[in-house]
């Protein structure tokens, strides 16, 4: 089961409980789910969906801090490993275009961090070191 299944199931779990708890004083039986599931149902696969996202980049980026750590292992020594993120470091990449940078892609680093799926290359080089 993958995170995207695991969300929408217990985004209907907990649709279904709202529901069973706006309807629980209502006598008549009705043959579907209220407003309540519904509502609650989109707004937990949207939260849930967010929440698993994040725990998958952690996860991504803890691996990529475990590949540094191997090849630092395989090597002997983590001083090649640190010289060649130096070097990737110091690649000087194009900018973007004036369009592509007004839309916000370019932004800080606030939520960047958060969604990455690799830490930054001062972060490797920080943990090889420790």
């Amino acid at each position: 089961m993958d995170h995207r299944s695991l969300s929408f199931f217990l985004a209907r779990v907990v649709g279904y409980l709202v529901d069973s708890v706006l309807n629980r004083n209502n006598d008549e039986e009705s043959c579907g789910y209220g407003i309540g599931y519904m509502v609650t149902v989109i707004a937990c696969e949207i939260l849930f969906g967010f929440l698993a996202s994040l725990v998958v980049l952690y996860f991504s980026r803890q691996r990529e801090f475990r590949a540094d750590s191997g090849a630092a292992h395989l090597l002997g020594s983590p001083l090649p490993r640190i010289a060649a993120l130096r070097r990737l470091g110091g690649v000087e990449t194009p900018g973007l275009p004036q369009n592509m940078a007004s839309s916000g892609i370019a932004g800080g680093r606030s939520w960047s961090a958060l969604v990455a799926t690799h830490p930054s290359l001062e972060e490797r080089i920080a943990a090889l070191q420790a």
